[in-house]
């Protein structure tokens, strides 16, 4: 069973319960239709990093508070401002299968998700590869939303990445994003290379990690 599928899983809910084999099935055939309708595209830039307090950091004008975003970039003098998306294309797909059919839609919803996170990874690991022939060494994604990091935040990080002329991405004035298969997120970069799991806090189990954001 490959990563996507498993991840599909897990955001169906399924945890160590087994999968039947229609729901496999299911899922199988989303990806496919996933894969012939979503466009996908990401931005990133890098800028200089600074931490002006124990719960503040500055990024060019922006300035941001939330101690757990702090945490999370303690010793990084870099950062990466990152969005990607699936595109408008999966965003149909989905909507006409509402009209239809609730229990593919929400295995549909599900497989997005999943693809957008394998694509997200894809992406880091390009944007790592490049950062460490210069000497740094990248921090977990953090988005908007997660802990005490405001959602609020996301309006300014799109503008300084251009991601509605770039890749097509806007936000709505209640901070929904579409298309709605969509990401933002800054990575941290420093000189130490820390052991931060790639696919973030919500997959490691190390608790008391220095870097680590809250998850719950």
């Amino acid at each position: 069973m490959d990563t996507m599928t498993k991840e599909a899983i897990r955001y169906l809910g399924y945890g160590k319960h087994a999968v039947d084999d229609h729901t496999l099935a299911l899922i199988s055939d989303s990806f496919l239709n996933l894969e012939a309708a979503a466009g996908r595209k990401s931005i990133y830039r890098i800028f200089d990093l600074k931490q002006t307090g124990d719960d503040k950091v500055l990024i060019e004008t922006m300035e941001i508070h939330s101690k757990n975003l702090a945490k999370n970039l303690k010793g990084c003098n870099k950062i990466v401002l990152f969005g990607a998306t699936l595109g408008i294309g999966a965003d149909r797909l989905i909507r006409r299968a509402s009209l239809t059919d609730m229990a593919r839609t929400v295995v549909l919803q599900a497989c997005a998700a999943a693809m957008l996170e394998e694509y997200c990874e894809e992406c880091q690991s390009n944007i790592d590869r490049e950062l460490r022939t210069q000497g740094l060494y990248l921090r977990p994604r953090f988005s908007p939303g997660y802990g005490d990091f405001d959602i609020h935040y996301q309006t300014q990080l799109m503008q300084m990445l251009d991601c509605a002329k770039l890749i097509g991405l806007t936000m709505t004035d209640s901070f929904m994003m579409s298309p709605t298969k969509s990401v933002t997120a800054v990575i941290g970069a420093s000189a130490a290379k820390e052991k931060c799991h790639s696919k973030g806090c919500e997959s490691c189990d190390k608790e008391d990690c220095a870097y680590r954001r809250d998850t719950i």
